[in-house]
């Protein structure tokens, strides 16, 4: 069954608009120490935010995640007030007295804004050759878009694990996450590409 011009234009914008989407978050660089072959058994997870909803959406997620893995997680702001953040004695102190063998710290490094141009596309109003006089005349019809100059913006996130018996970074991974949708939407994407990762370096389970 063929289509018509116009379902083909619609299909191939879809499709346009659904890469874009599935590429919300891109790792830019991942370090695993080769030394390091053990699992972590209970992961305390620290978002560093300025918000404090964030910083709790950030550890949520980050712990749901990593217990669907098999690995046990605490979310730091469960045992640490906001204002306890930039205290590291008493952080150090809730990880000793809760048994966490290791640490993720996930921070803002940055934003960062991309211009690109986007090309003007030509359109042809449909059904321009369903007939032959229609087909003939649809040069003289078409509509035509000019380019445009876009902008899209950028998170420059690092999230980095610690052993806390060295005090040892053991992976570490920077990303570059698209910062079109709501908070939530953007937090989910980026921590399930972090926790794939993880799972690719034998941190976690699959």
């Amino acid at each position: 069954m063929s289509r018509s011009p116009s379902n083909l234009f619609v299909l191939l914008i879809l499709g346009a608009l659904l890469a874009t989407a599935c590429a919300t978050t891109q790792l830019t660089s991942v370090w695993k120490d080769p030394s390091y072959q053990t699992r972590p058994a209970k992961v305390m997870v620290i978002g560093v935010a300025k918000n404090p909803l964030n910083r709790r959406l950030f550890e949520d997620e980050f712990v749901l995640q990593l217990k669907a893995r098999g690995t046990k997680a605490i979310a730091s702001y469960t045992v640490l007030s906001d204002k306890q953040q930039d205290d590291q004695a008493a952080i150090a102190a809730k990880v000793k007295t809760l048994g966490a063998d290791t640490v993720l710290i996930t921070r803002l490094v940055s934003k960062k804004t991309v211009q690109f141009y986007v090309p003007g596309t030509v359109y042809y109003p449909p059904p321009y050759y369903y007939n032959w006089p229609d087909y003939y005349g649809y040069g003289y019809r078409y509509l035509y878009s000019p380019g445009y100059i876009a902008e899209d913006q950028y998170a420059v996130i690092e999230t980095n694990l610690y052993e806390t018996g060295t005090d040892k970074l053991v992976w570490a991974a920077t990303s570059e996450t698209a910062m079109n949708d709501a908070d939530h939407k953007l937090i989910k994407s980026y921590i399930g590409i972090m926790v794939d990762s993880m799972a690719k370096n034998g941190l976690i389970g699959k």
